[in-house]
């Protein structure tokens, strides 16, 4: 591990401070230590944030849910109101890490985390996203677990978080405040697909810390869900994953949000599934046709064609799930 620097915000104007002269915000820290111990992270300055007020979950005006940035993946995934109004949340919380990792690990560091993509990891390894302009190993490598969907030439790594799966189906919004004052990104905005900069991967500018998340209030009921499939049943990331929201009145399917995790390079948004379900009554050919929606615009790699079709099926399977079937 190379030599770094270390200090504890006591405040917000401290860390952001700290921040724009090149500082690292650290909070929980299971991801960038690991990076660090790796050196494929070599931060001078490591700027500890655990003690800002950023812990709170709270009811917005509109009746939605604010997720502050620092509340650890435990306390949300237990919390009474998420589990109430948004369950897809929970269930994506409660299918990350391991328990130990979900009590240490926050919100906000969980939607920045870095890719598990092996070869990003391996310092030996040509990596666009750690080492711009290098080339991409995973290309024509394992690529097993790689992503199908928002590719480019310079990258195939996934986004690996679950809980980012369930926000970009709920639409929801990411609070940011640095030197320049506060503003708001659309969840949608906020991580950035490769392009041909896969070393930037979210929306933020020099020295901003993210505040918060925040859910839109949605049309009650409101039926949601998560699943997610992968390797083995314990501390494993996905080969596939869906998120699933739907709200149906008077045997109608009047809102659809979906998305899935797994098979993008950011967590993405299923809106052609969406489109197929809005307005319909729920049936099985419903759910069938829908699903076949799921995968358009893939480009499979020599190893993970099977993505395709697994994450048709893991669609299908979630939307008869929350829709009302088995």
């Amino acid at each position: 591990m190379h030599p770094f620097s270390y200090t504890k915000a006591a405040g917000t104007r401290q860390a952001l401070d700290a921040g724009r002269a090149g500082g690292r915000y650290i909070a929980g820290g299971t991801t960038l230590v690991d990076l660090m111990r790796e050196t494929v992270e070599r931060p001078r300055t490591l700027v500890d944030i655990s003690a800002l007020p950023l812990r709170e979950i709270t009811v917005t005006r509109r009746g939605g849910l604010h997720i502050g940035a620092l509340v650890r993946m435990s306390e949300a995934a237990a919390h009474r109101g998420v589990r109430a109004l948004y369950p897809v949340i929970s269930q994506a919380l409660e299918l990350s890490a391991s328990a130990q990792l979900r009590n240490m690990a926050t919100i906000g560091g969980n939607i920045m985390q870095r890719t598990r993509c092996t070869y990003f990891r391996d310092v030996s390894a040509e990596c666009n996203k750690r080492t711009p302009g290098s080339g991409c190993a995973a290309l024509h490598g394992v690529n097993r677990t790689h992503a199908i969907l928002g590719t480019s030439d310079d990258c195939v790594a996934t986004h690996p978080s679950d809980v980012a799966v369930a926000f970009a189906a709920l639409e929801a919004t990411v609070h940011l405040r640095g030197p320049a004052g506060e503003r708001t990104v659309p969840f949608a905005d906020f991580l950035l697909k490769p392009g041909s900069t896969p070393h930037r991967e979210q929306a933020l500018g020099e020295g901003e810390l993210i505040t918060g998340v925040e859910l839109p209030s949605l049309p009650r009921p409101l039926l949601s869900g998560y699943l997610k499939v992968r390797d083995r049943q314990s501390y494993e990331f996905a080969l596939t994953s869906a998120a699933v929201a739907l709200h149906i009145r008077h045997g109608v399917i009047q809102e659809a949000k979906v998305a899935a995790g797994g098979v993008g390079t950011v967590p993405w948004k299923l809106t052609a599934v969406e489109r197929q379900l809005m307005g319909k009554r729920p049936s099985e050919a419903l759910w069938t046709q829908a699903a076949e929606r799921a995968a358009d615009g893939a480009r499979p790699l020599r190893h993970n064609r099977f993505k395709v079709e697994l994450l048709k099926r893991t669609v299908e399977r979630q939307l008869r799930i929350v829709g009302g079937g088995k």
